[in-house]
């Protein structure tokens, strides 16, 4: 259910806001421990990926695979909301120190959205 859920949105959500939703959706209340377990069973399986917004606030969206999640991520000042930004180039591999193994980058810009943008 959260994943079918997940799959049909177009933007990232919290715990919070997949909560609120599916509570509505099932018309009864979802235990909160529950989502999370589910939520961290779907990011260690790579079926969604977790998103730190500079908030510190998770939000998930649905995109298989390690290497789907290596992409750079846009969150509004004012509304938010975070936007992957597939096709929007990264900067080149870091070499880290002998020893040391990357699992992975988060590449976050913060700015203001389209939408907020238009409400000006």
């Amino acid at each position: 259910m959260v994943l079918d859920f997940l799959l049909g949105q177009s933007k990232s959500l919290t715990h919070h806001e997949i909560q609120t939703h599916l509570a509505k959706k099932a018309h009864a209340e979802l235990d909160s421990v529950t989502l999370y377990r589910v939520l961290e069973w779907l990011t260690e399986n790579e079926l969604i990926h977790r998103i730190a917004g500079a908030d510190q606030v998770w939000r998930f969206s649905a995109g298989a695979g390690h290497h789907a999640h290596e992409h750079a991520h846009f969150q509004c000042t004012r509304c938010e909301q975070v936007t992957c930004f597939t096709d929007v180039a990264l900067p080149r591999k870091i070499k880290l120190p002998e020893g040391f193994q990357t699992q992975e980058i988060d590449f976050l810009i913060k700015g203001t959205c389209a939408n907020c943008n238009r409400k000006n």
